[in-house]
């Protein structure tokens, strides 16, 4: 009889395209899922609602998956190292499988779950990168092999290797019998949990709908629509309008399969007629490889989890008002497009990747606080929350990271004239200056008066005077 293999999924919520069950399947058809609730990560300060609520829609169709490969997904809630061996024993798995990370903290478990399932001498394989188009230390400099630190020499050798194709989804995969179901009970599986059993409370429509399923649909939809992926490079700076794959949650969670996502765009890239669309097609990649290249770095460089990259943000003297977090928190600092965005973020969970640039130049250079606050701000609010994304976008704005221009300051004015020109956005989360002119909404130049009679703050800050001082304070860092 086959042996019994019993695959751990962690970020990878799908049975297709996913490199460590396809490798489990292949050794036996006696495939049995799980997913460990990790109390180590659900009580931590930063889990957001609308995060665990997309988490447990994509484990509930992932379950149903399993089902109609002829299989099943176990849920259990424990320390993964405890868990994981303790369910691997009650089944009788001779291996566990399971797809490697990049973070910190789940590197530390991984060697911890590793060392508990070797000591009852079940085996295990994990040298699969399947969140990864590219594995780290793939993609090294030419001259000494060492790690980039800045994207656009990584995105020229990146671009220039080969990419997988898409790897067989689970079928015809053999389910548990009905004693070892019951000793997996025995063992600590549960029932799926909602978000609210967990203790996590979200009420507003998800972004994108959870699960394998929506995530292939709105792949399809972007790539394969005209007005989507071949005007990407054209409309994905504009937060009014509908220019973005909204795939990030998916990304993160591994509703799809990275393989999958590239061989759309490259099948959209071949069928361009034009070098405009290809530029458009080119540059949606483009933004893939950034997500490659923060996950490379976090890799590499873990200590960025906790701290600046760059000798000067290493003891900045930030001002770090709690009354100006807090406003920038709620969008009442006073700044249209800043506060637009905050509302976005908190009303829906999520926000327009410009937008994110903006209200982090913002809390950095203008209101002068450790972009750390931010940081962990977000990952508090955003559905599609990733530690090396997050991070490295928040240190790429507060020029503390891999970034060869270390004061680029964003002008909220000039951003929102720019990409919000009509106001549109603004109008939307800003109901109640809603009534004023676009010059205002979009220049900030809104008269006290009427500021105090739509019920709208006052700058909390004046950009101009706190861009000098910004720059003053880095002066001193570096010399």
């Amino acid at each position: 009889m086959p042996d019994r293999i019993l695959f751990w999924h962690r970020r990878d919520l799908r049975i297709s395209d996913n490199l460590g069950l396809a490798a489990a399947r292949s050794r036996s058809p006696q495939v049995t899922g799980v997913f460990c609730l990790d109390p180590q990560i659900l009580s931590r300060d930063d889990v957001a609602p609308a995060r665990v609520t997309y988490m447990i829609g994509c484990l509930a169709e992932l379950q149903q998956r399993y089902a109609e490969a002829g299989s099943e997904l176990l849920i259990i809630q424990a320390e993964p190292a405890k868990g994981i061996p303790q369910l691997a024993q009650a089944i009788d798995a001779a291996a566990v499988y399971w797809n490697r990370d990049v973070e910190p903290y789940s590197r530390d478990r991984d060697t911890q779950v590793a060392a508990a399932l070797q000591e009852a001498s079940i085996a295990i394989k994990t040298t699969f990168w399947d969140q990864l188009l590219q594995a780290p230390g793939s993609v090294t400099t030419k001259s000494d092999h060492t790690p980039y630190t800045v994207y656009s020499p990584f995105w020229k050798n990146w671009i220039s290797q080969e990419k997988s194709a898409p790897v067989p989804a689970l079928e015809a995969a053999a389910g548990l019998s009905a004693d070892r179901k019951e000793r997996a009970k025995a063992a600590g599986a549960i029932a799926l949990p909602s978000a609210k059993d967990l203790g996590f409370m979200w009420k507003a429509p998800l972004l994108l709908e959870p699960g394998e399923g929506a995530a292939q649909k709105q792949l399809s939809e972007f790539c394969d629509n005209d007005r989507y992926i071949a005007e990407y490079d054209e409309q994905r700076n504009f937060p009014d309008v509908d220019g973005t794959s909204k795939l990030s949650a998916a990304l993160k969670f591994g509703a799809i399969g990275i393989r999958t996502v590239w061989a759309a765009a490259t099948d959209a890239y071949q069928r361009c007629r034009s070098d405009e669309t290809r530029r458009n097609v080119r540059t949606w990649q483009q933004e893939l490889a950034w997500r490659e290249f923060y996950q490379h770095v976090m890799y590499f460089f873990p200590e960025l989890a906790d701290g600046p990259y760059r000798q000067p943000f290493k003891d900045f003297p930030w001002v770090n008002d709690e009354a100006d977090f807090q406003a920038w928190c709620e969008g009442k600092t006073g700044y249209p497009i800043v506060d637009a965005a905050m509302r976005q973020l908190n009303e829906t969970g999520w926000m327009h990747n410009r937008c994110r640039m903006i209200v982090a130049s913002f809390l950095t250079k203008d209101l002068i606080i450790d972009w750390r606050w931010g940081e962990k701000y977000f990952m508090q609010k955003l559905v599609d929350g990733d530690l090396s994304a997050n991070n490295g976008g928040w240190q790429w704005s507060a020029s503390s990271g891999m970034d060869p221009k270390p004061l680029r300051i964003f002008n909220p004015a000039s951003q929102a004239q720019k990409f919000d020109r009509d106001g549109e956005y603004i109008r939307q989360w800003l109901p109640e200056v809603r009534h004023l002119d676009t010059a205002e909404l979009v220049t900030g130049k809104i008269s006290d008066g009427e500021r105090d009679r739509a019920g709208y703050p006052r700058p909390i800050v004046d950009h101009k005077q706190q861009q000098a001082l910004f720059k003053d304070k880095y002066k001193a860092q570096k010399s």
